[in-house]
């Protein structure tokens, strides 16, 4: 059934966002010697936004915007601690007074945001129409619209939705023919063009990809995105590889992590001890045995 890919997606962005959110504070041996930050793994907005996505493709089956936008203010409102950037907390709490988000959120920074924040919860979209990234790229510019305006923040939301897509066929692609294969779902602009640029630069070349592609210091969606599918395509196989690949790049970690483990999920299996630092899911969205 298509919800169980979303919730496999699901599964691989929370535990990549929880993991991912331990290196803002953690001493730089962890990542050295990759050991397992210790303890229960909490996980932030970007899994809490997520449990909205998931929520309306099962109501749905696509993404209703108006929908959307009511359970991301529900949610919000219910638990607004979870790290909440400042133009997110602005727009929502417009959308718990009932303000309507086709007004709403092209406002945001006088124009529309181009934040990462679209693409971050745009995996589980892929799941759910795996197979064919066309329409899950479609549906996800629908999500990103209701909280990024923007052209970017959407194509951010594409990409992710058609790599995850891609991902989740039974012998996707890697690499280069990877990144080939999202890009026709991309609108033109920076985010794709730095996506055509990931493809020059060798799997093996980390620092390069962080200088060339960013990793999410600016939280935008052309500085996120890129290295992230970047890092996807050069690890689809291995969920473990592929996270600690990813937190090396510090910047916005737990955003690069929930948008690569959002991926992988779909192409690899989460080891059961990653799943078990991570704080637990609300049980309605726990995956069947």
């Amino acid at each position: 059934m298509p919800l169980d890919d979303a919730l496999i997606s699901l599964e691989g962005l929370s535990v990549g966002d929880a993991f991912g959110e331990q290196f803002f504070w953690l001493r730089p041996e962890f990542l050295l010697t990759r050991t397992l930050p210790p303890g229960l793994w909490g996980w932030t907005d970007d899994t809490h936004m997520t449990l909205s996505i998931v929520e309306i493709l099962k109501v749905h089956g696509g993404i209703h915007q108006d929908d959307l936008a009511s359970a991301f203010a529900r949610r919000f409102a219910q638990d607004p601690h979870r790290g909440y950037g400042r133009g997110a907390m602005g727009l929502l709490r417009q959308l718990s007074r009932g303000e309507d988000w086709r007004a709403a959120a092209p406002a945001l920074f006088g124009g529309g945001s181009f934040g990462n924040g679209a693409a971050m919860r745009a995996g589980p979209i892929g799941g759910f129409f795996k197979g064919d990234p066309e329409r899950a790229a479609r549906e996800a510019r629908l999500s990103a619209e209701v909280t990024h305006a923007h052209p970017e923040g959407q194509a951010g939301a594409m990409a992710v939705a058609a790599a995850a897509a891609i991902a989740a066929r039974p012998s996707p692609p890697a690499g280069n023919d990877f990144l080939r294969e999202v890009l026709p779902f991309v609108l033109g602009g920076a985010t794709r063009e730095r996506i055509e640029h990931a493809r020059d630069i060798p799997g093996g070349d980390h620092a390069r990809a962080v200088d060339e592609l960013g990793t999410g210091f600016q939280v935008s969606s052309q500085d996120t995105v890129p290295y992230c599918l970047w890092c996807a395509a050069r690890h689809l196989k291995s969920f473990e590889e592929a996270m600690w690949w990813t937190a090396m790049g510090l910047g916005d970690s737990d955003t690069t992590c929930a948008i690569v483990g959002g991926i992988v999920s779909l192409a690899s299996t989460i080891p059961a001890k990653w799943i078990e630092h991570r704080e637990p899911l609300p049980v309605e969205f726990n995956r069947l045995p």
